[in-house]
């Protein structure tokens, strides 16, 4: 484990050497393996141990019935919610309680179940999730938001 001597082996008048090492002098070297061992082990604890330290912030979710959302293509339907609160089925307005079973009887008639909703900047998240859980008990469970070019740039190199 530590510094040892070693014997120069050979025969007494032979010059050849194995190493730079002269005779009966201890060895200067390190054994870095046990070193290695233990890095590897703190490394292990510690990849183990860092998810666990993590802590998420608590937010109040609205509560929908959404599903999973699998992907297909087809042309999709458009529902767009407005600032006043008021839902667009492609471009027929359209009262919320009849959103549902409009969606289900479209549903029936397309293979595809993608639709994109358009929502107004100025409308609470709580409105928006209430209609993605419109459209997913309608019978459409891949959504898609459409948004706006031109929004902040979180990267701290633009607007």
């Amino acid at each position: 484990m530590g510094a040892g001597v070693t014997k120069s082996g050979g025969s007494g008048g032979s010059r050849r050497r194995r190493s730079r090492r002269s005779g009966g002098q201890p060895m200067s070297e390190i054994n870095v393996t046990p070193f290695v061992d233990v890095m590897l082990v703190l490394l292990i604890i510690f990849m183990v141990a860092a998810p666990m330290l993590t802590v998420g912030v608590p937010v109040e979710l609205p509560k929908t019935a959404a599903q999973a959302l699998p992907s297909e293509t087809e042309e999709p339907l458009t529902v767009t919610l407005g600032a006043d609160g008021t839902v667009t089925l492609q471009t027929t307005p359209i009262a919320r309680e009849d959103l549902v079973p409009r969606l289900q009887a479209i549903a029936a008639e397309r293979a595809d179940d993608r639709v994109f909703l358009r929502a107004d900047g100025t409308v609470p998240y709580e409105q928006v999730a209430q209609i993605m859980g419109a459209l997913n008990a309608g019978g459409f469970s891949s959504i898609g938001l459409v948004t706006d070019i031109g929004g902040p740039a979180f990267d701290g190199q633009g607007n």
